[in-house]
């Protein structure tokens, strides 16, 4: 859950989402994937080489926005299984763990986009 939370973290932050606000978690879940382009959109190519077709920048947004949505959908399925399998109190126990990493690693609480007091209650 550690590893999980952080990619989710990094890969918010750097698509510009906070997830401490529940429209940036829609805005995640919501966007509408936007097909790759085609073409290579720099106006620059390497004299040795053509560039590939289908990547550089908005390929690689696009990629991003693709994992972000799918390690949401992964953390909650993993969530779902945790609280069927172990219970609330070891789930919440996990998910705190997971918290306490990212704080470690300087984030702030709730950057993950999960309140914890919220979903599980008071520990």
């Amino acid at each position: 859950m550690r590893a999980l939370n952080l990619r989710i973290v990094r890969l918010a932050r750097t698509l510009g989402l906070t997830l401490q606000d529940e429209r940036d978690l829609a805005r995640a879940m919501n966007r509408a994937p936007k097909p790759a382009p085609s073409t290579e959109r720099r106006s620059m190519t390497e004299r040795r080489t053509e560039a590939r077709p289908g990547t550089g920048p908005d390929r690689r947004t696009a990629h991003q926005w693709e994992e972000l949505r799918g390690l949401l959908v992964l953390r909650y399925g993993v969530e779902k299984s945790c609280l069927d399998e172990f219970g609330i109190d070891v789930t919440r126990r996990i998910m705190t763990d997971g918290e306490a990493e990212l704080e470690r690693q300087g984030f702030e609480r709730g950057a993950d986009g999960i309140d914890l007091a919220r979903r599980f209650g008071p520990g």
